[in-house]
């Protein structure tokens, strides 16, 4: 399975932006990540490939939004109210069954959220 990311950009602070990710196959679960400059790659959301569960990091769960179009094999990030703390790499990632943790991963796309 493939993941191919998009909908990165630049953005002013409190602006929103949407991320997708379009999986070629099916998986378990779908996620999202981010990366700044000279820190760890965290978590920031997940779903299941059905969508009926989502789970969200605290900092993030008052304005990201997490959504999955199983028809389109596509998972969405709705980021609302941006801030220049959430400029990053954001990488989609999918676990590709209940038995791994993410294992697969897309090659990522900026954002940068200027003030």
């Amino acid at each position: 399975v493939q993941l191919d990311e998009s909908g990165g950009g630049l953005v002013r602070a409190g602006d929103s932006l949407r991320l997708s990710c379009t999986a070629s196959g099916p998986t378990f679960r779908m996620g999202w990540f981010r990366q700044a400059p000279g820190k760890e790659r965290v978590f920031l959301a997940s779903i299941t490939w059905s969508g009926d569960r989502t789970d969200l990091a605290d900092n993030v769960k008052d304005r990201f939004t997490i959504s999955m179009d199983t028809a389109k094999n596509t998972v969405y990030l709705q980021m609302n109210r941006l801030k220049p703390a959430d400029t990053a790499v954001y990488y989609c990632a999918a676990r590709s069954s209940v038995m791994v943790s993410y294992d697969l991963w897309g090659l990522g796309t900026q954002v940068t959220v200027s003030s």
